[in-house]
């Protein structure tokens, strides 16, 4: 039984809800987002990467970054870029990029849910980001970052949103810089709400896409404010962290590529000869990037010349949801034991790069820093759902979705 609660969003007045929206915290250096914020001082930048409004070098961890964001979010709140709604709405937030929409649910789910495991979980979170973000949101006594939730698609859910979005004059509706069409609605009606709330009554599980480190550091700050409170009655604000709830039909997941700086001491021919145990190897017979069109297959750059992997059938396990994933597969069979890049979540020598970005930024970064980029196939959101059901970790960096939620369009006060 899923919990979703309705919320008194703190939100930007409609004139400036553009210039406020920004991408997250997270997928964007310091000095990539004082690149951003140039000129536009209503950015949510401002709040979520304080340290740009600090003196270059400032370590992102130091307390007056924490304490920045906080005042940036009051002065903003006092100077009215920032309302707050009066009662507890639910709120529809639809994006679309292309051919490709995805409408989702604002609401605040339940701490308790999610230390329950009906919200479920895919990857591991990092101790340094995870007590960032719970110092983030403890100053700024806020949430200001939805997680991207998701769930088994129900059409009663689904038709319920569509009609009051089909009836109703949207509350904000703007095309952020990068293209993407971005529109919400405020469902202020309490019979609606109650019937949503009854609909997700049914929901078994809900399932993180992305977000792991801000929903951990939202359970633990209101871990924390329980601890502190032992009065407490289960309907503070705390108890709750803010996400948005998509139907997993409407999700898109690109490909999330992989660079590595060098061959392990292995000259290129010799790379690709110790390939042949668990890869069919053959050079791409096509001009230009070898984008992956079906499961293990890989486009691999290496010397100027793109490649076709495909992993030999017998040299994974394909009944267990983690082993069988591509980016296992890659894993076990050549970045582990062949480029020597054993934990890929701390070794230098390998990078990360989303499909967003194309595979003519794998060409750019082989011809510069790194040695060799490996182009993969998206892994699947029926993938992820079975490997959280299972309880079950993914390897780092498997799922890219696009497009990002942006942060700043809704605030949870926690008090």
């Amino acid at each position: 039984m899923a919990v979703i609660r309705p919320f008194r969003a703190l939100r930007p007045i409609p004139s400036l809800v553009d210039k406020v929206a920004a991408l997250p915290y997270d997928v964007m250096s310091s000095d990539e987002a004082r690149d951003m914020v140039r000129g536009n001082p209503y950015s949510f930048l401002h709040i979520d990467k304080a340290e740009i409004d600090l003196d270059i070098g400032t370590d992102i961890y130091d307390d007056r970054v924490y304490a920045q964001a906080r005042n940036n979010l009051d002065r903003m709140t006092a100077e009215g870029v920032f309302i707050q709604d009066q009662e507890p709405c639910l709120y529809i937030y639809r994006q679309k990029l292309a051919h490709r929409t995805q409408t989702g649910l604002v609401a605040c789910l339940s701490i308790d849910d999610y230390m329950s495991d009906t919200i479920k979980k895919h990857e591991l979170t990092r101790a340094d980001k995870e007590q960032d973000r719970i110092r983030h949101v403890d100053r700024c006594d806020a949430q200001t970052g939805p997680i991207f939730i998701t769930y088994r698609h129900q059409e009663e859910i689904a038709s319920l949103i569509d009609n009051w979005a089909s009836q109703h004059q949207p509350l904000y509706d703007f095309i952020s810089e990068d293209g993407i069409a971005h529109t919400v609605w405020i469902i202020d009606d309490s019979g609606v709400i109650e019937r949503l709330q009854g609909l997700f009554s049914s929901v078994s599980a809900l399932y993180i896409a992305d977000g792991h480190h801000r929903s951990a550091s939202a359970v633990q700050v209101g871990m924390q404010r329980r601890a502190e409170n032992p009065q407490y009655t289960g309907t503070e604000e705390y108890n709750y962290f803010l996400a948005v709830v998509f139907p997993d039909k409407d999700l898109y997941i690109m490909d999330y590529n992989r660079l590595v700086r060098d061959l392990n001491n292995l000259t290129p021919e010799g790379f690709l000869t110790l390939l042949e145990k668990d890869f069919e190897v053959q050079v791409n017979p096509q001009v230009g990037p070898y984008q992956p069109q079906e499961p293990k297959t890989y486009g691999m750059f290496l010397e100027g010349v793109w490649y076709i992997l495909k992993a030999r059938p017998g040299s994974y396990d394909a009944t267990d949801p983690v082993a069988r994933l591509d980016v296992s597969i890659l894993q076990n069979n050549l970045l582990g034991p062949v480029l020597g890049i054993n934990n890929p979540r701390t070794d230098k020598r390998i990078d990360f790069v989303g499909g967003a970005r194309g595979l003519g930024e794998l060409e750019e970064r082989v011809g510069s820093d790194m040695k060799v980029a490996f182009a993969m196939y998206p892994t699947s959101i029926d993938d992820l759902m079975a490997i959280a059901d299972a309880g079950q970790i993914m390897p780092p960096k498997s799922t890219w979705f696009e497009p990002k939620l942006r942060s700043g369009i809704f605030i949870h006060k926690l008090s």
